[in-house]
């Protein structure tokens, strides 16, 4: 046998499949959402510090320029013969010391004029003179630029550094004058040596005020909320674009100052992007330090508006639901409420939304239409039944009298031709009893206890009769006296246990008429120990036919049979069978909620 799949959407109502599906189409619109929000930061996070990341090593470059440029600056003051000669030596007589300072003096103002109104770069160059030869010479620094002749007592703390490096330039945090006011400035520094054979050491030559022009070249650069760090490699911040940070350790992430300018890589954390790239000649880098949340504004702004959109849409998508809920479900759940309540015969309301002129309010007013035709039919067949069984029963009335009479009579005339009037009178009373319960009135039912009474008479008509004797057994209790069934019932199921089973047998024929309850029925037996075969099936196949045939056998039981289904209905009637111990039980099954008629 072939099994098909239930759809589990049955289970459901259509409200709760409605929303189900709702659900189900905006569900994956939320996680596409939410998927393409995130794939769109990523894809933004990643062209975005691609872009930066190549700024950053243009900005370096243009940095590194600046410093190159400061460095060839150096090399020409280096190289001038006015630096060369400024060497302290007690050959020299003071006029002439003087004017070699006042000339290297002039040549490093020269020097330190801002170009193309941009920063101005400072140089100055200190010189050891511990024999203080150029004692008129200023020790300490007053202004941004000059000659400063110093010893051992106001050694510069970067002098021996310098020379150390052999004339190699490096950049270095110290502190200047400027307006004579001391403040924190980067310093490219290098040691100053003599061109000749002997390679001794003039000074050290020093620019201040690289942090300013490093500025320069890093406020070019526009970064979203972000920052710039102009480092040394342990992060030591030697000039930014957030005051106040100069000479500050700079707080970064693992893996930004420990890379070499073969790997520098973006760094990305949860709040910040990291760009840095290290000049490996000059040992500093240079750091963007960008917040996500600046540089997803715009993002997050579009992300916004789409997602007011979408709630929008929701909202719409709402309305329309709720709309088409009211004017489609609606209906249908007022139709499927009064078609799961309906009732053949049930008064029908008036039909809901009658202006409809969809195909819902086609199917609403047909379903309507047709329970009122139903009911017409159902109310029009019931009016014919009750005419027809009225009827019918006034046939099998008319018909059951004259032959119960003529019966009767016959019996009254063999019994008068063979016994005296007392018998007949008898027997005449017997058969007013049969007379006045046939008539019952008018009555179709009669009460068991009638019916009995009625059956009573009939057997005693019968046995004065015949000569011969058989016996009658009464087991009916009195307690179900009061059912009803169709007036003569029994007589003709005794007559027939009579003349088609004990009438030849003597004494030794026996009639039972009992009863008892069985199923909510009352089940009322005619048992006789007849010795003659009968064939049941043909007898319950002759009562079964709903129209006679031309055969007059079984007129009797078929009537009697017809008459307690018109009645009742077609669960009751007359059932035949064979006895435990031979012969046959007729039994009549009647309902026992029948009340008894006035």
């Amino acid at each position: 046998m072939r099994i098909g799949l239930k759809n589990p959407m049955t289970s459901l109502k259509v409200r709760q499949q409605l929303i189900l599906l709702f659900i189900i189409m905006v569900f994956p619109t939320f996680i596409l959402h939410m998927y393409g929000n995130f794939k769109a930061e990523q894809i933004l996070k990643r062209h975005v510090t691609n872009a930066y990341d190549e700024l950053n090593k243009q900005n370096h470059t243009l940095i590194d320029r600046d410093i190159d440029t400061v460095n060839r600056i150096t090399n020409t003051i280096i190289q001038n013969p006015t630096t060369q000669a400024l060497i302290p030596s007690g050959d020299e007589s003071v006029i002439q010391r003087v004017r070699k300072y006042d000339k290297m003096d002039k040549l490093l103002a020269g020097y330190s004029t801002p170009l193309n109104g941009g920063e101005a770069v400072y140089y100055s160059l200190y010189i050891y003179d511990p024999n203080n030869y150029y004692f008129f010479a200023p020790k300490y620094q007053m202004v941004q630029s000059g000659v400063y002749f110093f010893n051992d007592h106001n050694k510069p703390e970067w002098y021996d550094e310098a020379i150390r490096k052999k004339g190699k330039g490096f950049l270095k945090l110290t502190e200047s004058d400027d307006m004579l006011i001391r403040k924190t400035t980067l310093a490219y520094i290098r040691a100053v040596n003599t061109i000749s054979e002997g390679n001794s050491v003039i000074g050290v030559l020093i620019a201040t005020k690289m942090d300013k022009k490093i500025d320069e070249s890093m406020q070019s650069v526009d970064l979203p909320g972000g920052e710039i760090y102009f480092t040394d490699p342990e992060g030591t911040v030697l000039t930014s674009t957030v005051p106040g940070m100069m000479g500050t350790k700079l707080e970064l992430p693992d893996g930004v100052l420990h890379s070499n300018n073969h790997n520098d890589k973006p760094i990305m954390t949860e709040d910040y992007i990291y760009v840095s790239h290290f000049n490996e000649a000059l040992k500093h880098r240079l750091i963007y330090k960008i917040p996500v949340k600046d540089l997803l504004q715009q993002q997050n702004e579009l992300k916004r508006v789409i997602q007011l959109i979408s709630i929008a849409y929701m909202l719409f998508g709402c309305i329309v639901v709720v709309y088409f809920w009211r004017s489609l479900m609606r209906p249908l759940q007022k139709m499927a409420s009064f078609v799961r309540s309906y009732e053949p015969g049930k008064r029908v309301p008036e039909t809901p939304g009658k202006g409809r002129n969809d195909e819902v309010g086609v199917l609403i007013g047909a379903m309507y239409d047709m329970a009122r035709r139903l009911n017409a039919l159902i109310h029009n067949n019931y009016k014919m039944e009750l005419k027809q069984k009225e009827t019918q029963l006034q046939i099998l009335y008319q018909q059951i009298n004259p032959h119960l009479l003529y019966n009767t009579l016959e019996s009254i005339y063999w019994k008068s031709s063979l016994e005296g009037k007392s018998e007949s009178a008898e027997m005449i009373k017997d058969l007013s009893k049969l007379m006045k319960i046939s008539l019952s009135r008018g009555r179709d039912l009669i009460t068991l206890a009638e019916e009995l009474e009625h059956a009573a008479a009939y057997v005693q008509l019968q046995l004065r009769r015949y000569d011969y004797e058989f016996n009658v057994t009464w087991s009916v209790p009195v307690a179900m006296h009061h059912h009803l069934i169709p007036k003569v019932t029994l007589q003709p199921l005794i007559e027939n246990a009579i003349l088609h089973g004990v009438k030849n047998m003597g004494d030794e024929g026996e009639i039972e008429i009992s009863a008892d309850y069985g199923e909510d029925k009352l089940l009322v037996r005619v048992i006789d120990n007849g010795y003659k075969e009968v064939d049941y099936k043909e007898i319950e196949r002759q009562i079964g036919e709903e129209m006679p045939s031309s055969s007059t056998s079984g007129y009797g039981i078929r009537n009697i049979h017809q008459r307690l289904q018109l009645h009742f209905g077609n669960t009751y009637g007359l059932q035949y069978s064979g006895g435990e111990r031979g012969g046959t039980v007729v039994t009549v099954v009647l309902p026992t909620a029948i009340e008894t008629e006035e």
